[in-house]
C-alpha cells in the first residue's frame, strides 16, 4: 500500500523526542507523530505514553513537499467524552441578551 494522506498503518516507534515520536512505516519510510497527535488527553511528557519499540497504529495526516510524513495516533481513537464546563448554567436565555419586543438602537 502506498503511503498517502488518510492511510492507516501499523508501525514501530524508532525514537522518542520531547516534541514527538518517530515511527517506522512500510517501504523503509519514517514518519513522526507530534506530541499533540498522541492522545485525546493532554500529554505533558511523551515518554509516559510511548517508548522505543512500541507497536502503534497511525494515520497519515500530511506529507510535506520535502517528503516529511506527519502521523496521528489520536485520530484513530474514539473521541473523548466531553466534560461539562464549570461555571456554566443550564442552556437558555442569558441575562443581558436580546430583549424581545423592545426597541433596540443606539
Amino acid at each position: 500500500m502506498a503511503i498517502e494522506v488518510g492511510n492507516v498503518f501499523e508501525g514501530r516507534v524508532t525514537g522518542v523526542k520531547p516534541f514527538g515520536a518517530f515511527v517506522a512505516l512500510p517501504e523503509g519510510r519514517v514518519g513522526m507523530v507530534h506530541i499533540s497527535e498522541v492522545s485525546n488527553e493532554f500529554v505533558q511528557d511523551i515518554n509516559t505514553v510511548l517508548h522505543d519499540g512500541d507497536a502503534v497504529k497511525v494515520q497519515v495526516i500530511n506529507i510535506a513537499p520535502d517528503g516529511k510524513i506527519a502521523l496521528s495516533i489520536k485520530r484513530l481513537l474514539p473521541p473523548a467524552p466531553r466534560q461539562p464546563r464549570e461555571g456554566r448554567g443550564p442552556a437558555g436565555p442569558r441575562p443581558g441578551g436580546f430583549r424581545g419586543g423592545q426597541e433596540g438602537g443606539r
